[in-house]
């Protein structure tokens, strides 16, 4: 976990720092370095899935974990769109936020603190059964229904969603060839590519970080705590681990390695969402801030009293 944070903490300053002394220069990287990982998705989707095997004492729970995401992908378009009032890029960034949590690159690792390494591999299923597939369908169709990228109308919005989301399609492959086409290197090769797009996607975070909140030539930081952001805080850290955990407790227990998970910060992927269809980058950012700051003090704070 101490590795997590500290490669976390340097390429997030790494992002920054570029931004003060290059800003356009680290603003036109930190767009082609999105643009890279959303072409490495496909590659960590399909060697991933393809290599899954869900026992059927799990699938209950992971069937909370769809619940939630489309939960908070309800309430995240009623808050924004009649409590809010926000325009439609704002939305969708909203909603990015929300149905996108960081369950591999944050969340293994603290499921593996707080409840041990015997725990890793139900964490693992959740970041697989639940997180992409999520992304995919409920992200990038926020992105297409929403963003200023993705077309003038409905037509061309659903247009936009199929064309620009092939790693939909490295699921359904996943999903429907049979385990023993996947090498022997899939799955390494999957977990190397997904490690090192962790630290890109948190460099274009830094880099993000002021831009999005730069206001007449100030710069403001940390990112202001809007409505929009607290909203995004409140559905993806407290309002949906305390619905898996309802759902546990009136139908039947589910691992604690999955309250963990259902309970991540905003995942780095949100980024790749705003970029790719036009969403308000600056609610995005935010949200992935607070959020893992959230997470990881309130993680410190379990693991120091010994809740699990």
């Amino acid at each position: 976990m101490i590795a997590v944070v500290a490669i976390t903490a340097a390429a997030l300053g790494g992002g920054i720092l570029a931004e003060l002394r290059w800003p356009q220069g680290a603003f036109k990287l930190q767009g082609q370095l999105l643009g890279l990982l959303f072409y490495l998705l496909p590659v960590v989707i399909f060697f991933t899935v393809i290599d899954l095997k869900i026992t059927a004492g799990v699938g209950l729970g992971l069937a909370f974990g769809w619940a939630e995401r489309i939960a908070v992908f309800l309430l995240a378009w009623l808050v924004g769109t009649r409590v809010l009032k926000l325009d439609r890029p704002s939305t969708g960034a909203l909603i990015a936020a929300v149905v996108t949590a960081n369950t591999g690159y944050l969340g293994i690792p603290l499921v593996a603190l707080l409840l041990g390494s015997d725990q890793i591999g139900l964490a693992v299923t959740w970041d697989v059964v639940v997180t992409p597939p999520a992304m995919l369908v409920l992200g990038f169709a926020a992105g297409a229904a929403f963003g200023s990228k993705a077309g003038s109308n409905n037509k061309e919005r659903l247009r936009t969603f199929f064309v620009r989301n092939p790693p939909l399609y490295a699921l359904i492959l996943a999903l429907l060839l049979p385990n023993s086409l996947n090498p022997s290197w899939g799955p390494q090769l999957a977990e190397v590519v997904a490690l090192a797009m962790a630290p890109v996607g948190f460099f274009a975070l830094g880099v993000n970080l002021l831009r999005e909140h730069d206001q007449e030539g100030v710069r403001i930081f940390p990112p202001p705590f809007t409505a929009p952001v607290a909203t995004a805080v409140f559905l993806r850290v407290i309002f949906a681990p305390a619905l898996v955990f309802v759902l546990s407790k009136a139908i039947i227990d589910v691992p604690d390695a999955f309250l963990v998970e259902a309970g991540m910060a905003s995942g780095i992927n949100a980024l790749i969402i705003a970029h790719l269809f036009g969403l308000n980058m600056r609610i995005v950012v935010g949200a992935i801030s607070w959020s893992t700051l959230f997470v990881v003090i309130a993680a410190a704070a379990l693991g120091s009293f010994g809740v699990f």
